[in-house]
């Protein structure tokens, strides 16, 4: 079976089910107590819930081929060069910024620069500036790409934003949805001091899949689903009736305003009212910050009965997050 790993608890556990069941692909597990899971629309796709932490390491190890998981988590624990890949990005959920938060007491701190310069400061005086965090790899990489050259990183699965009052770090850099938990412990951010911005997003093993023909294509619904759920979110289908001689004149002049023209033409087709008036049902695919304009559009040409409705999909010719995914770079 294809294996998809998915947090099993934490921020992101409740939105990864919302998000595959908006997609069509609602998880049905039978026991809270039990860690797999199957997704009924797609039978052969077992789920596994994971730590979050774990999933990204899952993935890349072979233990399982898909994952949902934070962008944070897979940059940080992900094996360079190897099989596991960014499948699809920006899920729309689990926002979050991985950021420093430094002391409010260090009134001269107010950005990486002041940081810098602070930990030379540390260095001359015979000690480095200590960096609680969950997430070294990513820290150091950022801090030694911005100039911070003396530190310490002290790695720690625990509450961070206590780190400085305890005694055993300085400052913190840690995942950070609102910064409210930062400021009650009396810490700040500082201009220039966001290491990434998170989002959760679809990660695949294409080495692996690449030797399983079956679980390719089982692998291939699932991310055809998950890209064509979110396509469609840009989109929305406007309908008008609309009066005109015959489908062709009608057709041009819809196609003379850009407004309604929608991404490939209108769509038209009679509408028999039995009053014996040329009355014709325009439907066009608009995009998601086109649509007020193009109702109005609509009314101006005398356009009735306009009604908007969103799609569950949006299917391209081809699609980009399978290429991904196959892609052997």
């Amino acid at each position: 079976m294809l294996r998809l790993a998915v947090p099993s608890d934490g921020a992101l556990h409740d939105p990864s089910l919302l998000f595959l069941k908006s997609s069509g692909m609602g998880v049905s597990r039978r026991n809270l107590r039990r860690y797999t899971a199957e997704i009924p629309s797609l039978p052969g796709v077992a789920v596994h819930f994971q730590r979050g932490s774990d999933i990204a390491m899952k993935v890349e190890e072979g233990s399982a081929e898909l994952g949902l998981v934070g962008l944070d988590r897979f940059l940080e624990t992900r094996r360079e060069g190897g099989g596991s890949r960014v499948v699809i990005e920006n899920l729309g959920f689990g926002q979050a910024e991985l950021a420093l938060g430094v002391p409010d007491s260090w009134v001269d701190v107010s950005s990486l620069a002041d940081l810098a310069d602070l930990a030379v400061e540390f260095r001359a005086k015979g000690t480095d500036l200590r960096i609680a965090t969950k997430y070294p790899r990513l820290v150091e990489r950022f801090l030694l790409g911005h100039g911070v050259a003396f530190f310490t990183l002290v790695q720690s699965n625990g509450t961070l934003e206590a780190a400085p009052e305890m005694g055993y770090a300085d400052i913190i850099a840690d995942i950070s949805s609102t910064g409210t938990t930062m400021r009650a412990n009396r810490l700040k951010t500082i201009a220039g001091g966001s290491v990434v911005t998170s989002e959760a997003c679809l990660i695949g093993n294409g080495a692996l899949l690449a030797a399983d023909p079956e679980k390719l294509r089982l692998a291939t619904a699932v991310v055809e689903r998950i890209e064509g759920r979110m396509r469609s979110l840009d989109f929305y289908t406007i309908t008008a009736n609309m009066k005109g001689e015959d489908p062709d004149s009608l057709a041009a002049y819809v196609l003379k305003h850009a407004d309604i023209s929608g991404l490939r033409g209108p769509t038209i087709s009679k509408v028999y009212t039995g009053d014996g008036n040329g009355w014709f049902s325009v439907t066009v695919i608009a995009e998601k910050d086109k649509l007020l304009g193009a109702v109005d559009q609509f009314r101006k040409l005398g356009g009735s009965s306009v009604t908007v409705s969103q799609p569950d999909y949006v299917f391209h010719s081809e699609c980009s997050a399978v290429e991904r995914l196959t892609s052997p770079n």
